[in-house]
């Protein structure tokens, strides 16, 4: 079972993927259709930056993947026996 705190940082971390989740919706999805001289637009960054921001993610998150992997089986390499 877990505990209080372990429960308040995984409430933490899906509220965090919510509001990511929605800004990310609304600046891709909403934001196109809104004039340019709208305020909404000041809370956002420039369009480009919907394609680099989360391909630069993904990149990272490849990186810790393959280092995270790597980093297991070096650890469980059994020398093997010559006879």
């Amino acid at each position: 079972m877990a505990t209080g705190v372990d429960q308040a940082v995984g409430m933490s971390l899906v509220f965090f993927s919510l509001v990511l989740f929605m800004y990310y919706s609304v600046w891709v999805i909403v934001l196109p259709f809104v004039d340019h001289d709208h305020t909404l637009h000041k809370y956002f960054l420039p369009r480009e930056y919907s394609v680099i921001l989360p391909g630069i993610a993904a990149v990272i998150l490849l990186l810790f993947i393959g280092t995270f992997t790597a980093v297991i089986m070096w650890k469980n390499h059994k020398p093997k026996n010559v006879d």
